[in-house]
């Protein structure tokens, strides 16, 4: 799988099903962790003004176009099948494809843990859920690395889980799943899915498909979280297009 590079941010070209399949491949022969970021504008704009945060995300062993305007992105890039591999829809597709591998339920709060368990389990009754936590708020601006991830990765390494979804949202989750795969006591799969808990365990509502498929899900999001989402999209969408833009032009006319 190639990386692109978007702006500052390298986005790998994979499928749905391919990214699944990669995943299960890891749980059966990978000798180390790993972890899986769904890369969107937010993800590509953070890592811009955030040198900690982009060698993150350049270190992750797979970052997913999740968010049409990454997948319009490759495809003005040359990567013109390119399909959308968002977090909340790679997450159900391996639960659907391999039911079998035990999964670690990490990330949201108790509530809506026990709302997503019971949601999966009546769509794949064979899916193993090996166990779920709802850590502890991380304050980013007063912690710099997250506390507790050691106790946790004890809990999550008790369990026979072999992938770990965690949803806390970015940056924090790359964050951690970063600090997890480098003291993680044996090989995990570390899959940030950002709102998929909220999503799956029907707390949140899901944009209409067709406003997925021509990128406006950011729109149904702001109008259901104006206060919380509103620099994430009406300041960085822009910026995004602007920039991006910038690089097409330079790709297109080089300088002599």
């Amino acid at each position: 799988m190639p990386r692109v590079p978007v702006i500052t941010t390298g986005i790998d070209t994979t499928s749905l099903t391919g990214a699944c399949h990669t995943i299960y491949q890891w749980t059966v022969d990978s000798p180390r962790s790993r972890y899986v970021i769904a890369g969107n504008v937010h993800v590509v704009m953070t890592a811009r003004e955030d040198r900690q945060y982009q060698q993150v995300v350049a270190e992750a062993d797979l970052v997913t176009p999740d968010g049409m305007p990454l997948v319009f992105a490759l495809r003005l890039l040359g990567h013109r099948g390119q399909t959308r591999v968002a977090g909340p829809d790679l997450m159900w597709q391996f639960c659907q494809d391999y039911p079998h591998v035990p999964i670690f339920l990490y990330g949201s709060d108790p509530q809506t843990l026990e709302a997503l368990s019971i949601r999966l389990q009546q769509h794949f009754p064979q899916l193993v859920i090996a166990g779920s936590y709802a850590p502890p708020l991380w304050q980013r601006e007063r912690e710099p690395t997250y506390p507790h991830v050691q106790a946790d990765l004890q809990l999550i390494a008790q369990s026979p889980a072999k992938v770990v979804f965690v949803a806390l949202g970015c940056p924090k989750q790359e964050l951690w799943m970063h600090q997890a795969v480098a003291v993680s006591p044996r090989p995990l799969v570390f899959v940030g899915v950002g709102a998929a808990f909220a999503i799956h365990s029907g707390r949140v509502r899901r944009a209409p498909r067709w406003m997925r498929a021509i990128a406006l899900e950011w729109l149904f999001r702001l109008l259901q979280e104006p206060k919380r989402l509103w620099r994430r999209y009406v300041v960085y969408n822009p910026l995004f297009l602007l920039l991006f833009t910038a690089q097409l032009l330079k790709r297109r006319f080089p300088k002599p």
